[in-house]
């Protein structure tokens, strides 16, 4: 069986300036079978047909909350009370699994400094392996597509080396073969390439981010997704928090 690995993150990747009111990268994987997604991306089409009779929308989580562009539509309160439960349905089903790395950049400069490594490969290194750990559980897998959102040519070839690099030599956890195992083929999309699984773990990115920079405070969305959260004998291995 075919799966993906929908990859997009919440936060700046950069060390030299810290947002101190978000000062976290988060990355966040989507691992789903080729089945269970295309009943996602049916579902997803769905909404935007029934919200806007327009498949062609892009759900972007800043743009909705912030409603704007399309999601204008969600200043009216019943709009936005509909939409947002059609959300909440759609990321409540159990169809995939989450696994997200984050890495707090302050504590991250204070443990290592500002030096050259990439955050973004960082915490994509910390997703393939447990992507993998993943796999190997569900058992049913000979193939996985790795999907990530366009950054530009030089950042794109970059994370494209990183990949080539890590089914080379593997992680610290996993070893080579095992990757390889899978392919670990990336293919790189634009924003406007309206790529549904893409704007599902778009959606699901920000939710997270919140909860680990507020873990005591209310957070309705995240309460409706984390069941998704990859776990194994009761260890959440899906959200790895870094350093």
């Amino acid at each position: 069986m075919k799966y993906y690995l929908f990859l997009d993150e919440s936060g700046d990747h950069g060390l030299k300036t810290i947002d101190k009111s978000f000062p976290i990268f988060l990355l966040c994987g989507i691992l789903i079978s080729e089945e269970n997604y295309r009943l996602i991306r049916a579902d997803i089409n769905q909404i935007k047909i029934e919200f806007w009779n327009n498949k062609n929308v892009i759900f972007h989580s800043r743009d909705i909350r912030k409603c704007n562009n399309e999601f204008q539509i969600l200043f009216d309160l019943d709009i936005k009370k509909k939409f947002y439960n059609s959300i909440n349905s759609l990321v409540e089903k159990p169809l995939y699994h989450i696994i997200a790395a984050a890495i707090n950049k302050t504590e991250f400069i204070k443990k290592y400094g500002k030096l050259e490594n990439d955050v973004y490969e960082i915490s994509l290194s910390f997703i393939l392996e447990r992507t993998v750990f993943c796999l190997d559980n569900l058992g049913n897998c000979n193939e996985l597509e790795i999907i990530i959102e366009r950054r530009g040519k030089k950042e794109d070839t970059k994370l494209g080396e990183h990949i080539q690099k890590v089914r080379q030599i593997g992680t610290y956890y996993v070893d080579a073969e095992r990757i390889q195992n899978y392919g670990f083929k990336p293919k790189f999309s634009w924003k406007n390439e309206n790529i549904n699984g893409l704007q599902l773990s778009d959606l699901i990115a920000y939710p997270i981010a919140r909860k680990i920079l507020n873990p005591q405070g209310v957070n309705l969305s995240f309460d409706k997704l984390k069941h998704n959260i990859y776990t194994k004998n009761g260890k959440v291995y899906g959200l790895k928090k870094f350093p």
